[in-house]
């Protein structure tokens, strides 16, 4: 409320680093800038991963894409992600976390900060070089960071370090911009 309305506020910030959605998609911009200027693109939406399929939420838009526009989408967003955690904490299941196989459960958290083999341990169910070894192929994977879309491209050749590895960050093309 304090500063939403307020006259100079919004003299300083309306019209203010505008984008069209045209140059906004034409240098790739995702996330808020993309969202503010009206285009409704959330990964979590278009392609949804890990529980974001069975959260309901909504992708906040803009009009103009200045930066009062900026303003108004990430203060919905942050009413928005309160939503998303409201839904995640009344569907969180109780019980020991387990990992990829489930025959291996993580030690708990006493355990694991408690002594120096409790964090070896849980060192070596998580870190690579012990087991897990993808397959041969390629794969690109994007997730919707607080910017915008943070994907990542991995190559294997099937051992259990990655043959390349590179990642679009989601602060670059604003930049660039």
């Amino acid at each position: 409320r304090l500063l939403t309305g307020n006259r100079i506020f919004m003299d300083r910030m309306i019209g203010v680093g505008a984008l069209s959605k045209e140059d906004t998609i034409a240098y790739a911009i995702t996330g808020p800038l993309l969202r503010a200027a009206g285009v409704p693109y959330d990964v979590r939406k278009a392609k949804p991963y890990w529980v974001y399929d069975r959260m309901e939420f909504e992708v906040p838009t803009g009009e103009n894409g200045d930066n009062y526009n900026h303003y108004l989408v990430r203060m919905a967003e942050m009413e928005q992600s309160m939503r998303i955690v409201e839904q995640a904490l009344d569907q969180i299941p109780g019980g020991p976390v387990n990992v990829g196989d489930k025959r291996v459960v993580l030690p708990p958290k006493e355990e694991t900060y408690g002594s120096i083999e409790g964090l070896m341990n849980h060192f070596m169910l998580i870190m690579g070089g012990y087991g897990v070894c993808p397959p041969k192929g390629e794969a690109y994977f994007p997730v919707e960071g607080a910017n915008g879309e943070l994907g990542f491209y991995i190559v294997s050749d099937g051992t259990d370090r990655p043959y390349r590895v590179r990642c679009r960050p989601p602060c670059l093309p604003p930049v660039a911009a």
